[in-house]
């Protein structure tokens, strides 16, 4: 009925001035009314890209489980960084030959050439998304670990998909909070693994337009609201030799 659209009309409107929200129809988008990004490199023509402070914040929890013989993709740039003289033999894993870097070529889905138990930790940043079967590159991951081995993981949540660019032809997920878990623990096991998101809606929103960490203050970079993760970071700890 007209009156009830009325009263709903009215305490949308009420709901809003409480709030201290614009109202429908009277949002402000400034520089953000547009259909085309600021850019399409996640903000790296501009500065760090979003993504990559909250990968490092992370990182730099965790850096003391960077030590002893450390695998990383594509560089070892994280292992450099976060692990230092605590690294005694770094490796860059690259998927084919391609990478004057890689010391191993490897696709992680199988990776038969590589023995097990031969990491005390694995830094594997925004790699896993790239993986058709990630559960297979998990099992893979999990089993090149040496026990007691460490896996640092971090994958996109809220993202553009980058068409133009050497990731697009296998850029195929992005993942929740819930699917690192679920694929961490059925290999690591129950209590082994700890996930966690980081960004909030303007973070994300400034990603996907392109923007740089340092178009941001930091109080809007760390703010924290699992509803809208650009990451998705987990700690993986294999069991012990006799645990």
């Amino acid at each position: 009925m007209p009156w009830r659209k009325v009263l709903y009309r009215k305490w949308v409107s009420a709901r809003h001035r409480l709030l201290g929200l614009p109202r429908t129809g009277h949002v402000s988008f400034g520089d953000l009314r547009r259909v085309e990004p600021f850019g399409r490199h996640f903000g790296t023509d501009r500065g760090q890209a979003i993504d990559r402070h909250y990968i490092e914040a992370f990182l730099q929890v965790h850096a003391t489980d960077v030590h002893g013989r450390v695998l990383e993709v594509g560089d070892d740039g994280y292992t450099r960084q976060f692990g230092g003289q605590r690294v005694t033999h770094g490796d860059v894993l690259h998927v084919d030959a391609s990478n004057p870097r890689a010391t191993i070529v490897a696709d992680l889905t199988a990776a038969p050439q590589i023995p097990d138990d031969s990491f005390d930790c694995i830094i594997l940043t925004q790699v896993l998304h790239l993986i058709y079967e990630p559960c297979s590159a998990v099992r893979t991951l999990h089993r090149v670990l040496k026990p007691g081995g460490v896996l640092l993981l971090t994958s996109p949540g809220i993202t553009q998909v980058p068409h133009g660019t050497t990731w697009a032809h296998t850029w195929y997920w992005a993942f929740t909070e819930l699917a690192v878990l679920r694929m961490l623990e059925e290999v690591f096991g129950r209590g082994r693994v700890a996930v966690e998101s980081a960004g909030n809606v303007f973070s994300a929103t400034a990603m996907l337009y392109g923007l740089a960490s340092q178009d941001l203050g930091t109080s809007d970079l760390e703010v924290q609201d699992p509803d809208y993760p650009v990451i998705i970071a987990a700690r993986a700890h294999k069991r012990p030799a006799g645990g």
